[in-house]
């Protein structure tokens, strides 16, 4: 079971990002620069991740068995709070619309959560919770490197602070199932190294 949640958890964060043309396409100017369908999709999925995260914490108060989790989870929660102020600060600045509820996934996970107790709340927590901060994590960084819009950078980076921390908590429990995690992207390979070698004496 743990598993197959993980692997949604993982799943359901990924952001589809617009190509340049479609994001220009759908691109908006604000007085803090274009906004683009990438950069709305991160402020309503930051949002998200509040809308279920939050609850997950006060749901470790009473079932989770491990004092550290639980410590996590308060401190995740917290911290998540603060994220979410900053995040509809944003959107009010920028006119975007954020979501009041999680989305179908994240009730589906919250529902799993809050039927189970002890250990196996324990193991589900931190898995579903780093699953999703592993994989929103290059999603805020990408948007972090490529916007145009200066709002959007500045929330983005505090989510890549945000999300770095919370996966540090939750590997501190010696609980994170690594083995369950998404593997890193293959890397492009090398080229040659006379190719390199030369294209360095150019240069």
């Amino acid at each position: 079971m743990l598993g197959g949640f993980v692997l949604a958890a993982a799943a359901t964060i990924v952001l589809v990002m617009p190509s340049a043309s479609d994001s220009a396409a759908q691109s908006t100017t604000t007085s803090s620069g274009p906004l683009t369908a990438a950069d709305r999709d991160l402020l309503v999925k930051v949002r998200q991740a509040g809308l279920w995260e939050m609850p997950a914490g006060d749901y470790a108060q009473t079932r989770a068995e491990s004092q550290r989790v639980k410590q996590v989870a308060r401190q995740i929660k917290d911290e998540h709070g603060k994220l979410d102020l900053l995040v509809r600060q944003s959107a009010k600045k920028l006119g975007v619309d954020l979501p009041d509820e999680p989305n179908a996934d994240q009730q589906q996970w919250l529902a799993q959560l809050a039927s189970e107790s002890g250990p196996a709340f324990d193991k589900d927590y931190v898995n579903l919770l780093r699953a999703a901060h592993g994989k929103v994590f290059t999603v805020v960084a990408g948007v972090r490197s490529g916007t145009r819009n200066s709002e959007v950078r500045k929330l983005a980076g505090e989510g890549m602070n945000f999300v770095m921390r919370h996966m540090t908590y939750l590997e501190s429990t010696g609980l994170v199932d690594h083995g369950q995690l998404p593997e890193a992207p293959t890397p492009a390979p090398a080229p040659p190294v006379a190719l390199a070698v030369e294209e360095k004496r150019r240069h």
